[in-house]
């Protein structure tokens, strides 16, 4: 079967993948569930992409997160549930229906006001689906019902605080978060001296939770952040490796001390002249 730039013949080629006697037998034995942690790590991976600003694996990466849609649509579809074009037709009615001032009367919009008006679109929407669901009463009508569940902790809890922002239930001064960080890590110390575990495991969460909310109010994508910091931790430990691989030492040979000032050095091989302020 040859490649092709046509979107149909990706969804054959998934069809041959999963057709039984002469598929393969790793997409044979995959489901719904056993696939979600791929498509989860491929969106990572396109968003990797984009911040390294390589454009050539984007186009990789965003291939591989259209196989994923292609292959849970071809799951749905073994089972009668809808097809690849069901998919594509929900969401252009959705594109369609949420964008009145494109596509309808709405004319001379601001961007709040399309941002509004997406919004209580979006609100009527899971209202509905929920009441189609059978939702409880409760689940159906709360403001932080619009935040779906299965969305990475990360990104959940920044969600949830930006729609409690929504109705005024927020801090006014990014340094009243930064004191509640500040109370929080208290508390997390007090935990530790108690040696209590599941207090640890509390205040933890409470500490990472305020922490994303300082990142809201000063407009920092907390997950791009983190993602930023693993990889500046990453270019110090592998300078480490390599100025004690130069010196032909192993990592286990070298004292903490030996390592703590390599880690020294690439951090300030990092800094712009006049910068003392970089961590």
């Amino acid at each position: 079967m040859k490649p092709s730039r046509d979107i149909a013949r990706l969804i054959e080629i998934m069809a041959a993948l999963r057709a039984p006697g002469s598929g393969c037998p790793w997409d044979l034995q995959q489901t719904f569930e056993t696939i979600a942690p791929y498509t989860v790590e491929e969106a990572y991976e396109v968003a990797d992409a984009i911040m390294r600003g390589d454009r050539d694996d984007l186009r990789e990466e965003l291939g591989d997160l259209l196989l994923q849609v292609v292959f849970h649509a071809r799951m749905a579809q073994e089972q009668g549930a809808f097809a690849f074009g069901d998919v594509v037709q929900a969401i252009t009615e959705k594109l369609i229906r949420r964008h009145p001032h494109v596509f309808g009367e709405a004319r001379d919009m601001s961007p709040d006001q399309v941002k509004g008006l997406w919004s209580r679109i979006k609100a009527e929407e899971k209202a509905e689906r929920a009441a189609r669901n059978g939702a409880s009463a409760d689940q159906a009508s709360s403001h932080l019902s619009s935040v779906p569940a299965g969305l990475p902790p990360l990104l959940r809890a920044l969600r949830l605080q930006a729609r409690a922002g929504d109705v005024g239930f927020d801090w006014n001064d990014p340094m009243m978060v930064l004191a509640k960080i500040r109370e929080e890590a208290d508390e997390m110390a007090d935990a530790i001296a108690r040696q209590n575990a599941a207090d640890a495991e509390d205040e933890i969460g409470d500490l990472l939770f305020a922490v994303v909310n300082l990142a809201r109010h000063l407009a920092v994508d907390p997950d791009a952040a983190l993602r930023r910091a693993n990889a500046k931790f990453e270019r110090r430990f592998r300078h480490i490796e390599r100025t004690l691989a130069e010196r032909g030492r192993a990592l286990g040979e070298a004292s903490l001390e030996e390592m703590e000032a390599l880690w020294t050095e690439a951090k300030r091989a990092e800094r712009r002249p006049g910068d003392a302020s970089r961590s």
